[in-house]
């Protein structure tokens, strides 16, 4: 287990990253039977798909916000180091 404390962000990307895996499973469980020539899967199997997609804006907001937590820390310290 990592010493490193959890930053704010961290749960965002996470999230968003088993979203999007989940959303990739999908995504090859709905195209697969477009390959191998049997009939589609119903139209649930494919809104499941587009998990990917939210997984992935999860996972960049999540990006987004650790971003902002560090520019705001670095603000402090310089202004910490600035008195």
């Amino acid at each position: 287990m990592s010493n490193e404390t959890p930053r704010a962000g961290d749960l965002l990307v996470r999230t968003g990253a088993i979203v999007f895996l989940v959303g990739a499973v999908a995504t090859m469980a709905t195209v697969a039977p477009l390959f191998l020539g049997a009939d589609p899967l119903p139209t649930p199997a494919y809104f499941v798909s587009m998990l990917m997609g939210v997984g992935f804006l999860i996972a960049a907001g999540g990006v987004l916000r650790s971003i902002a937590e560090q520019r705001r820390q670095a603000r402090e310290d310089s202004a910490a180091s600035a008195l």
